[in-house]
């Protein structure tokens, strides 16, 4: 099935699109940083990607991804109006995705991606607790 819309108003329609800030992503992670009180990381750091979070002490970047944009089957995340275009949309995500992650752990980054669904505090506790060992890894 073809676009709907106009290349130019599905351009306007995927403008309005937040890529930043969204609350069931990188604020609720932020949130729950917060209440484990994991501190050191940033936001916005200018890094290959454009992770959500990096650790410098670490090299660690992590990615939110959303589980619709790009394509994690934990619910009813398939589209149904439009499917060809998004799940063409998808695999362009995940093509993306693991270009940044193979680029990054060449330049001795590690990279964590938490799925938006993934986002609990007893998820970020447990994989936190492993930060040290996690930068001591190679590559």
């Amino acid at each position: 099935m073809t676009d709907t819309f106009s290349e130019e108003k599905r351009s306007l329609v995927m403008k309005a699109v937040k890529s930043k800030g969204n609350s069931s992503t990188e604020l609720k992670l932020i949130r729950i940083f917060k209440k484990l009180k994991i501190t050191g990381w940033r936001r916005h750091y200018k890094l290959y990607g454009n992770p959500d979070f990096v650790f410098l002490k670490y090299r660690l970047a992590v990615f939110c991804d959303g589980c619709f944009w790009h394509g994690h089957d934990c619910r009813n995340t398939k589209p149904k109006a439009n499917a060809a275009y998004w799940i063409s949309k998808q695999k362009r995500n995940k093509n993306r995705d693991l270009k940044v992650e193979k680029t990054l752990t060449v330049k001795n980054w590690k990279v964590v991606r938490l799925w938006e669904c993934e986002i609990k505090e007893e998820i970020v506790k447990g994989l936190f607790q492993h930060l040290s060992y996690l930068a001591n890894q190679p590559g």
